[in-house]
C-alpha cells in the first residue's frame, strides 16, 4: 500500500499511484502555504500523472490535520522586490489552476480544514472536493491590500459572481456548509473518518467509470476557460503590482509579524 514522505521543513508534494488513482499531497510546515517552490511542484506533479496511462483519478490532499491550506507564503510576499517578481509569484498560482484545470484526468480533494485565499482557488479548480464540516474557506486578500485576482476566475465560476464578489469584499469566514450550497464542495462529513471513507469510495468509484466518458463531462464542465492562460497571466501581473504598494507591504508587514 502507497504512503507518503515525510513534510519538508521548505515544504513538499508527495505521490503514489495505486490501483489506477494518483494521491498527491502537498503541504509545508506553516499551515499547509503555498510558496513559489510549492506551487511550482504541484503544477508539474499534477500534469505528469495526468498524463500517465495508469491513472484513471488525481486525488488531491495536504499535509496534516490543521489547516488544508493557508493560501500564499507570506514570508515570500514580503521579500517581493520588484512587479517582475510579484508577477512570477503570482503566476504560481495561475499555473496550479490550468494543470488542474487542464488535467485529462478529474481531480478528487480531501479538505480535511479550513481554507485561505489561494487555497479556495485550488479548492474550486478540483472536479470534486470532499470536506469536513471544519472547513471553512475564506479570501483574505483585500486585508493585506490585494485581491483574490489570478484565483477568482475559478472560484466565480464554481459560486457565481455575486457570491465571489461578497467573498472578496468582506473576507469574512464562510462555513463549509456555505461551500457545499455554493457548489464548491459536493459533499461534507461530519468527521476526517467519514471523510475518508467518502473520499476512497469517490476516487474508486471514478477509477472504474468509463475513462472516456469521465474526460468528456471534464471537458464540459470547464468548456469556456480557453482564454485563461492570458486572463490569469494579467491577473497576475495585476497582483504583482499591488503587492508593491506602500499600503500592502505595511499590511503583509503586520501578517509575518
Amino acid at each position: 500500500m502507497g504512503s507518503h514522505s515525510p513534510l519538508a521543513p521548505t515544504g513538499s508534494v508527495s505521490t503514489f499511484v495505486e490501483d489506477g488513482v494518483a494521491d498527491v499531497c502537498f503541504g509545508h510546515p506553516r499551515s499547509n502555504s503555498l510558496p513559489s517552490s510549492v506551487l511550482r511542484a504541484l503544477a508539474d506533479e499534477i500534469t505528469a500523472v495526468g498524463r500517465r496511462d495508469d491513472v484513471r483519478v488525481v486525488l488531491l490532499r495536504s499535509y496534516g490535520s490543521g489547516a488544508f491550506c493557508a493560501g500564499a507564503s507570506f514570508d515570500e510576499l514580503s521579500s517581493i522586490g520588484d512587479r517582475g517578481a510579484g508577477k512570477e509569484f503570482f503566476l504560481g498560482f495561475a499555473r496550479v489552476i490550468l494543470a488542474m484545470t487542464r488535467c485529462a484526468k478529474p481531480i478528487v480533494t480531501r479538505v480535511h480544514g479550513k481554507t485561505v485565499g489561494g487555497g479556495v482557488g485550488v479548492v474550486a479548480a478540483s472536479d470534486y472536493v470532499i470536506a469536513t464540516d471544519n472547513a471553512a474557506l475564506r479570501l483574505s486578500e483585500l486585508a493585506v491590500g490585494i485581491g483574490p485576482f489570478v484565483v477568482g476566475p475559478a472560484i466565480e465560476r464554481k459560486v457565481g459572481p455575486g457570491a465571489f464578489a461578497s467573498m472578496a469584499l468582506d473576507a469574512d469566514w464562510r462555513d463549509a456548509a456555505w461551500g457545499e450550497q455554493h457548489g464548491l464542495y459536493a459533499r461534507v462529513c461530519v468527521n476526517t473518518t467519514e471523510l475518508d471513507e467518502a473520499v476512497a469510495n469517490t476516487s474508486r468509484s471514478l477509477s472504474q467509470a468509463n475513462p472516456a466518458a469521465v474526460q468528456r463531462i471534464k471537458e464540459i464542465a470547464w468548456s469556456g476557460t480557453d482564454h485563461w492562460p492570458t486572463l490569469l497571466d494579467q491577473r497576475a501581473e495585476m497582483s504583482g503590482t499591488l503587492v508593491l504598494s506602500e499600503y500592502t507591504r505595511a499590511a503583509i508587514a503586520k501578517f509575518v509579524k
